[in-house]
């Protein structure tokens, strides 16, 4: 049974590192960074709803009837 040649792995695996490390160098790259990031100003909205200006009851679920 023939023996697995391993004398070539450490270049492969090095070769390998050295290609992903100079990807990932080059996708960091391409991005751009803002030297102040500041935060955008919201404005609140406010919703017109036809029961925020009119007076509803609520109901406990759990009180007796009135007598």
């Amino acid at each position: 049974m023939p023996q697995l040649d391993t004398s070539t792995w450490f270049i492969t695996i090095l070769s390998m590192l050295l290609t992903l490390y100079i990807i990932m160098q080059m996708k960091v790259s391409k991005h751009i960074y803002y030297l102040n990031p500041e935060p955008a100003v919201m404005k609140a909205t406010e919703h017109l709803t036809p029961w925020s200006t009119k007076w509803t009851k609520i109901y406990s679920p759990l009180s007796l009837p009135p007598r």
